[in-house]
């Protein structure tokens, strides 16, 4: 939280190439923070829609397979509270972007679940390990807490 003591008022989640990490952060965020936090996802490059992304979000009930994947310079709108990157290319443009702004930078390494080979269950199971890491490292970061009811 800022030093204020309040949450932030919007986020923006930084990967590579906006197709898997930061989409599923974002779509996260949201669902956990459906009013009072406006939340955004660009990468460093362009991508193109990761379907197995669209998989395991479809388990949490979230739709991205109209996701359109867009880079830091498609934003129309870069004023943010916090900008979170998570990957090593991200974080260094995040923070030439930002050099000048008023805005928090942090940096939380999230593994590339593109990276791992095998059977559809052993790809799917590692975008489910990120995905649910995510989810966790949100709750905690922006405090959230179940409405009465979940």
């Amino acid at each position: 939280m800022p030093a204020e003591g309040r949450p932030p008022g919007s986020v923006l989640f930084v990967c590579g190439m906006n197709t898997v990490r930061s989409p599923i952060a974002a779509a996260l965020a949201r669902q956990l923070f459906p009013r009072g936090l406006y939340v955004a996802s660009a990468g460093v490059r362009k991508g193109t829609a990761d379907p197995f992304v669209t998989a395991v979000m479809e388990e949490r009930g979230l739709d991205l397979a109209r996701h359109k994947p867009q880079t830091i310079e498609d934003l129309e709108d870069t004023n943010f509270d916090v900008v979170i990157t998570l990957s090593p290319e991200a974080h260094h443009r995040a923070l030439e972007l930002t050099r000048t702004m008023a805005v928090s930078v942090e940096y939380w390494p999230t593994a590339d679940p593109t990276l791992v080979s095998g059977t559809r269950d052993q790809i799917l199971d590692a975008y489910r390990a990120v995905r649910d890491q995510l989810a966790a490292r949100i709750k905690e970061r922006f405090d959230w807490r179940p409405l009465s009811g979940d």
